[in-house]
């Protein structure tokens, strides 16, 4: 047991990534269910989806778990009444300034984890007064940070900037993985892509079948005058990194990818126009599991390499 362990109530460290398009309540409840901590994805939903799966999480785990709440989000105040109604005691916010929602969250009794893609964030974030920190780095998929900062960089800078509880996040999703994360100075990891890909993930199975397929560098971190995406290689991926290329600006960028691109890849397995987004470990597996396969194989790895002796 350590603090992330202690602080949400779970067997083990390893929280599910909030991904938009992946994340409903199959995927979370199994991930309890096997000891983690499940966590919803609401940037992808409205608020009475969200409340729909918030309540079928409920009747499918009795484990904790949460819900991942972009801060940008057009109709936040109703995702936040909705997530104290149902009662959710763990709320992950992202993309947005923590100091909006964190002393509210607290004021219901809801522990409140902020994502940071730097040390001065993370020192921002325990300003506001969150209760711990996911510091992801550079592999990860989907909405990334623009300071472009490896894992294997940013953990250490922010454990020495913080005290808070750490999580580590970003080409997480291997024991080994995990091990590095915990001699760096985490206490926790967050696994967004190796869930993505398992069955209880909402994605669809053509999306599934397509990242398992990625090889080393097919995936590119691109949209940075927007918001920085890491997009899997695809007609649309191509003509975003030609526009970028001749210096498209963000209005234009923004008309390029018009509406619903990532629902249309992610959710509905458009392997042309859609936009792909998963992280750069998508490239280590190539057979579709269970959240229980995964979590068994982590784990089972993880305490292999923990009883280790290295002669130096």
């Amino acid at each position: 047991m350590n603090r992330i362990t202690s602080l949400f109530g779970i067997k083990y460290p390893i929280v599910q990534g909030g991904m938009a398009w992946c994340s409903g309540w199959r995927l979370a409840s199994a991930v309890s269910n096997a000891g983690g901590l499940g966590v919803i994805g609401a940037g992808s939903m409205c608020p009475d989806l969200l409340r729909e799966h918030i309540q079928k999480c409920k009747a499918a785990t009795t484990k904790p778990f949460g819900v991942n709440v972009p801060l940008m989000y057009p109709q936040i105040d109703e995702l936040m009444k909705i997530i104290v109604e149902e009662g959710v005691k763990i709320v992950i916010t992202s993309a947005g300034n923590p100091k909006t929602w964190t002393s509210w969250l607290h004021a219901h009794n809801i522990v409140v984890v902020h994502v940071v893609a730097s040390s001065k964030f993370a020192m921002k974030s325990e300003e506001a007064g969150v209760d711990a920190i996911v510091a992801e780095g550079f592999e990860a998929g989907g909405h990334n940070g623009r300071e472009e900062t490896t894992t294997l960089c940013l953990i250490p800078a922010v454990r020495k900037a913080t005290t808070l509880p750490l999580i580590a996040a970003g080409g997480i999703g291997t024991g080994q993985s995990i091990m590095a994360a915990i001699i760096l100075g985490a206490e926790g990891v967050q696994i967004g892509t190796r869930f993505a890909l398992t069955y209880e993930s909402s994605a669809s199975q053509i999306f599934k079948e397509y990242c398992l397929r990625l090889n080393e560098g097919d995936t590119k971190l691109l949209l940075k005058k927007l918001s920085p995406t890491r997009l899997a290689n695809n007609f649309f991926k191509n003509l975003v990194e030609q526009a970028e290329a001749k210096g498209a600006t963000a209005s234009e960028l923004l008309e390029l990818i018009g509406s619903g691109r990532p629902k249309k890849g992610i959710l509905e397995g458009d392997l042309e126009n859609g936009e792909l987004e998963i992280g750069q470990i998508a490239s280590l597996f190539r057979q579709q599991q269970s959240v229980d396969e995964v979590m068994n194989e982590l784990i089972e790895d993880y305490s292999r390499l923990s009883k280790m002796r290295y002669e130096w």
